[in-house]
């Protein structure tokens, strides 16, 4: 299959795990929907040309691990672990239930495919780069993708974990930062300031691509760049839209909390999310 009409098969495909979150959100009358369709890309992308895993042998200790630092965006993960084969589509049918392993976080041993609890904010990469190290020691060439929310870099523990993922050449971690530019309360610019974001990693001693982070040939490049580069960590720093691919919430940040409803639920169907 050409390039093109990968990104185009990529792109159908996005669309179908919208339609899925913006059902199962709804259902549970749940939040994080903008937080989730930010990262639908950069899943898809992962989990249909990257990741050596198995649906049907999740815990294969040479399988590569991915793990979502972002965790209130799991409503994402979990309709595409279910493309992939992870369980059923009718778990999807308990997201945020009564009684339902399918939190609205991250929860290791909840569903197969979760690698790691996580949620609170600055946890994802200090786990995933003790993983990296781990599976160094232990001669595996098995790899770690970590995506984590620009504005968890509030957090110190990113900072300290990344002195530390350069100290130890962890070339085997690629890190994504789904850089939407909100957080809970408001932009990231105003509460915390996190440019010159690239020079600071870049002044940690990692390598660093900068993407538009639907953009599935740029995403392509920048992971096929990084996998290239021995003997440092990577980050991609995908500039996203908070809310990408429903018009009625791009980029408003009420949506990390809000349910869509009436109106907008008649938007969705016009825009073919419903």
């Amino acid at each position: 299959m050409k390039k093109n009409e990968e990104w185009i098969s990529l792109t159908d495909e996005s669309k179908e795990i919208r339609k899925q979150i913006l059902s199962m959100i709804v259902s549970a009358h749940a939040s994080h929907i903008g937080s989730s369709y930010s990262i639908v890309e950069l899943l898809v992308y992962l989990y249909e040309k990257v990741l050596k895993i198995n649906p049907k042998n999740p815990l294969d200790p040479n399988r590569d691990r991915f793990i979502l630092s972002k965790g209130w965006g799991v409503s994402a993960l979990y309709s595409v672990l279910q493309k992939k084969g992870f369980f059923g589509k009718e778990m999807l049918d308990q997201y945020c239930k009564d009684g339902s392993k399918m939190i609205g976080i991250t929860t290791r041993n909840g569903v197969p495919g979760i690698e790691a609890t996580t949620g609170s904010a600055g946890h994802g990469l200090p786990l995933g780069l003790g993983i990296a190290k781990a599976l160094k020691l232990q001669k595996r060439k098995s790899r770690v993708f970590i995506i984590i929310g620009d504005g968890e870099l509030n957090e110190g523990s990113n900072w300290e974990a990344m002195l530390i993922g350069a100290q130890h050449k962890l070339d085997n971690v690629i890190v994504i930062v789904d850089c939407n530019r909100w957080q809970g309360f408001g932009k990231t610019s105003e509460i915390l300031n996190l440019e010159p974001l690239a020079e600071k990693w870049r002044s940690f001693n990692w390598y660093v691509e900068e993407i538009d982070g639907h953009d599935f040939g740029q995403i392509d490049k920048a992971i096929q760049n990084c996998l290239k580069i021995k003997n440092t960590p990577k980050v991609i720093i995908a500039n996203t839209i908070k809310g990408k691919g429903f018009s009625v919430i791009e980029d408003k940040n009420e949506y990390h909390y809000q349910t869509p409803k009436g109106d907008e639920l008649e938007i969705a169907h016009k825009e073919g999310l419903i």
